[in-house]
This record gives C-alpha cells, structure tokens and sequence, in this order.
C-alpha cells in the first residue's frame, strides 16, 4: 500500500438546501475523519489509472448519499456498500486539467484528426448498413444523416471507440476530487448532478452501475452522451422496448436526432456560411467574437462591421461568427446558423462542431462516388 495526500488541510462546508451546490473551498474534497487523514489507495493500478480511495469515508459523500437517500429513497446500506467499492481514477483527473498556456489553438490540425479516411471509410460503411434508420429520423426529426453520421463518426468512429472506464469511477472522482480550475466548484456541481444520474439510469435500467463503461468523464455508448442526457433525450428508436446506447447504433441515430431537435435544431435550416473579415473593418467586428453558443445577430449588422459572407445567406435568419484559429496561420471565419449552434450544445466547442459537419459531408461525398 502507499501513501497519498489529496489535500493539505481539512475545511468546513456546508449544504446549502438540498442541493449539492457545496461551498467548498481549495481543499474541499479531502476525506472525513481527522484533520489531515491520509488516504490510503492500493498500490496497484488498473490501466486507466484507478485506485483505492475508500469515497465512503468521505463526508461529502456521506452527505450525498443522504441526500439520495432522502430524495430517491435508495436504501443507505446499498449506496454506502457502492461507494466503498469506487475508485479513484488519477487519469480522469489530469484529463480535466486545462492546457497548458502559450499553446495556440489548431483548427486545420483538429479537424485532420476526425476528417481522415478511416473515419470516412467507416462512415460509408455505417450510412450503408444503417440508410433505412438513418432516412426513418431525417424524416421524424428532421436532421440529416450526414449530421448524425457526422457525430457518431467524431464521438466514437461508429461505436469503436466507447471508453473502457467505470462510469461510476470516472463520475464520483470528478464530482469530489476535480482539479482546481477556476470553474471546479461549477464542474463538481455538474458532476455531482451526473453521479445522481448514474444511479437513477442503472436503478431504472436494471443494471449494476459498475457495468457501465463510458469516456473518463462518464459518456455512454455510441453516441457519447451523459447519464442525464441519457434520461432526457434518448428514444427507443428500434421499437425493442428498451434504449440502450451501448449496443444499438439505431437506437443511437435516433436518440442523436432527438437531443438535437430539443436544443434547437429546425428541420430545412442551413448550417453555416463562410465569411470573411475587411482588412478595414478595424476593431468593430470584434464584437461578434465569444458572444456565446448562439446566433443572434443579422447579416446587415455583420456586414456593416466589416464582416462579408462568402454566399448570400436569408436576409431573415440570425448568425453568430464562428472564428476558427488557426496557429500562427490567418483564422478561418463562418457565419453559423442556429442549426450549427445545435450542434454545439453537444459539445460546446467550434472546432467539434466544424469537424462533425465536415466530416458527415465527407461521407455523403464519398459514399455518392
């Protein structure tokens, strides 16, 4: 066995209602017990770098089972027993931590790692086999199958790739343990929210949460998604009576259709347009820039700051510029439509947005010849 010392001090917290929402401070997530307790982890490690931590000593665990407890009505016995068998995961946690700084960002090198043959080949292959599916959700949900071609291809290269952590392992160290960012106290809030969901989704499921396997963050199954958003947004798309997105990639075309359309895709609407910005449009246009995951402004007002679409986009629809840097190269520009904003809300970032739009028109291209 050997020694390991999550923080240096011990704190107070509280509980602020029923909610999880802790006022933690830096050293929030050390165990209960004496001030300055060790934690003792086994000394040996799985491949994803888990360990020992004995989380139900921990008081903010006690006090999340309470709360489960008190609001879900699972049996303290049972929960206590869980936790004693999770396990620390150091590997989750250096995932979390930011890059380091000076490190400038790549949009042509992101987009070359999901943009590549075998996730194209793998495409054709998938859009092949599953063209009934994927044309039976273009039709009920309105979103093409490029696009859901498009996520399945980047999240996990049609099912391939779907993690081999212990939800429950990765989700309990990121919901007590998570890096001090400054926005842990959110990201915990978040976890904790996701912890509580695990437990729901395997109680209604009817499975034993540790066989869970997902990302290092807990993402699920084909398409990736959360515990929660399994619970909000999965369908059963194969009519067998069941969701599992583990093991049926229609039931994952159609639950991906279904998250879309309920943050805001609308059937027919384009995605994105290119734009340029005027070597004289000075520093106007740079109000566009890090104004959220949303389109809301016009193409009058674009234009009139100096910022020109390379096609003429409806005169009627709102736009929110999208700025693709590029290293030390010129930045790539595009207005995205609300649909392109969608997409985001899988995963709140440009590049991977970009990146599932290219590559579903990849497919479709490639699969066309």
């Amino acid at each position: 066995m050997k020694n390991f010392r999550l923080y240096k001090n011990a704190v107070k917290f509280s509980l602020a209602g029923v909610s999880l929402a802790m006022s933690l401070g830096a050293c929030a997530t050390e165990p209960a017990g004496k001030p300055g307790a060790k934690v003792r982890k086994a000394a040996a490690t799985t491949d994803n770098g888990s360990e020992f931590a004995n989380f139900g000593q921990w008081r903010e665990v006690r006090e999340f089972i309470d709360r489960m407890v008190a609001t879900h009505g699972f049996e303290p016995a049972a929960l206590e027993a869980l936790f004693g068998k999770v396990r620390y995961v150091e590997t989750a946690i250096q995932l979390m931590k930011p890059a380091p700084p000076g490190r400038p960002k790549n949009w042509r090198a992101y987009r070359a790692r999901f943009v590549e043959p075998v996730r194209i080949n793998g495409g054709v292959a998938f859009w092949d086999e599953h063209a009934d599916s994927l044309a039976r959700a273009e039709a009920q949900y309105g979103v093409p199958a490029e696009i859901i071609v498009g996520i399945l291809g980047v999240e996990t290269i049609y099912g391939r790739n779907t993690g081999n952590f212990r939800v429950m392992d990765a989700v309990t160290t990121l919901a007590f343990a998570y890096p001090d960012t400054p926005t842990r106290q959110a990201r915990m809030t978040y976890f904790r929210g996701e912890l509580e969901n695990v437990l729901l989704f395997a109680r209604e499921s009817g499975v034993d949460p540790f066989t869970l396997l997902g990302s290092y963050a807990g993402a699920i199954g084909w398409p990736q998604f959360m515990p929660g958003s399994i619970r909000k947004y999965a369908v059963d798309f194969n009519g067998d009576g069941r969701i599992d997105l583990r093991n049926s990639p229609v039931d994952a075309i159609g639950s991906i259709a279904n998250f879309l359309v309920q943050h805001g895709w609308k059937s027919g609407e384009p995605l994105v347009f290119p734009a340029t910005v005027s070597p004289d449009a000075g520093a106007g246009w740079e109000m566009f820039i890090g104004q959220g995951l949303e389109a809301k402004f016009t193409v009058d007002e674009m234009r009139a700051a100096g910022v020109a679409p390379g096609a003429e986009p409806p005169a009627d629809m709102l736009f929110g510029l999208v700025d693709l840097q590029n290293g030390g190269e010129p930045t790539d520009y595009w207005l995205g439509a609300n649909n392109f904003f969608a997409i985001t809300q899988y995963n709140r970032s440009f590049f991977y947005a970009m990146s599932v739009i290219d590559l579903g028109r990849a497919v479709r291209s490639a699969r066309s010849r």
